[in-house]
């Protein structure tokens, strides 16, 4: 029986095996492991793969959202405007500066924040809007940015899903005033181990953000602020530093296996992901609408095939947050979304027959056809 994966990294490393243990090698004899030569290359790479200003490499995509907001003075009494339907981390990092999380349902089409919430939930306390880009697109930033101006509120990206997704043109970390980035293992440029990224246009406000990433230090033993530990590894951006120029075209093949599915999906009792004429997505993950969800995914199972669930339960009904009020109804799209929400393989190692095994396999399980799922082999090209 034919088997596919959520992800492939085994696959994935036999691209670049030689060039990961040349730049490993390299750390290694220069012994700069931290703050060497390679952090710096990282940074300038990224920004010319977006067209940032400027980017701080750091620990994790947590610390990204923790250090972005310490640099934008967010803390106690404040108030941060963000969806609910998201990765524990982008409330959690909110929680951890001393702020309060203001949650606010989706768009039922993008899973993206609403954006005409937004006026009916700021306060006198409010501080900034997190914009998630949930599973590699883009949110409606322009009309989020004009709450924001409007208000004096600072916009951050979370764009942990999203490198290399566009908005109108421009690139997912070069939107609002301040943009995270994770490296997890699992992101479309993963590194080996923890790791984000932070990017800005603000001249001064990256200049605190890289003093904030090394306890606040200024110069040698000068601390102007109360940072913390936020560095990336030598070694983890030299990795980085290869797997970047991977990154397009293991992108491009997301963009392909998501058409693919879109074709084949098109007349199944599914939603697929709809993605508007003026975003390009990266699909971190290729995520479906299903009222049979859980039959549907054992039935996968059965036959090989993997899938997830990004998010069964939502932040704002999480047990750590329930001294915030939130009750069941509070955020019906966001409710429903964690009801009926799956992801489906559409890493970048996935060949046409993988998607096509996959998408048979659907048919049968919501019976809409009676042909049963293929299990022919077939090699993987080279992505």
């Amino acid at each position: 029986m034919r088997q596919v994966g959520m992800l492939d990294l085994q696959g994935e490393y036999q691209l670049f095996e030689d060039e990961i243990r040349a730049a490993v090698e390299a750390v290694l004899e220069s012994k700069q492991f931290i703050g060497g030569p390679a952090i710096g290359e990282l940074e300038g790479a990224m920004c010319r793969s977006i067209g940032a200003g400027h980017a701080i490499a750091v620990s994790s995509g947590t610390d990204s959202l923790i250090c972005a907001m310490m640099a934008l003075e967010i803390g106690h009494g404040d108030e941060v405007i963000l969806p609910s339907f998201t990765f524990f981390a982008t409330a959690g990092a909110v929680a951890r500066v001393g702020a309060k999380p203001v949650f606010v349902d989706i768009d039922p089409r993008t899973f993206n924040l609403d954006p005409e919430l937004l006026e009916g939930v700021v306060t006198e306390k409010t501080k900034a809007i997190i914009a998630v880009h949930l599973f590699g697109q883009c949110a409606e930033m322009d009309a989020i940015n004009k709450v924001a101006k409007r208000r004096g509120l600072a916009v951050i990206e979370d764009a942990a899903q999203a490198i290399g997704a566009t908005y109108h043109g421009r690139h997912a970390g070069t939107l609002g005033d301040a943009a995270c980035l994770s490296f997890y293992p699992t992101k479309n440029l993963g590194g080996f181990g923890e790791g984000g990224m932070i990017f800005t246009n603000d001249e001064g406000l990256a200049g605190v953000t890289r003093q904030l990433r090394n306890h606040g230090e200024s110069q040698r033993y000068v601390h102007e602020r109360v940072g913390g530990n936020f560095r990336l590894d030598t070694m983890k951006a030299a990795i980085l530093l290869v797997k970047l120029g991977y990154l397009d075209r293991f992108n491009r093949r997301r963009r392909e296996n998501a058409a693919r599915y879109d074709a084949l999906l098109a007349d199944v009792p599914v939603t697929t992901p709809f993605v508007p004429d003026h975003n390009r997505a990266v699909y971190h993950q290729y995520s479906i609408l299903c009222d049979r969800r859980d039959e549907l995914m054992s039935h996968l199972r059965e036959r090989g095939v993997s899938s997830g669930v990004y998010y069964a339960v939502p932040l704002h009904m999480q047990p750590c947050f329930a001294s915030l009020g939130y009750q069941g109804g509070s955020l019906p799209v966001t409710e429903q979304a964690c009801k009926r929400i799956m992801s489906l393989p559409c890493h970048p190692m996935l060949t046409d027959e993988d998607v096509e095994y996959v998408a048979s396999c659907i048919r049968d399980g919501l019976g809409a056809t009676n042909e049963p799922c293929a299990s022919a082999g077939a090699a993987k090209p080279e992505a």
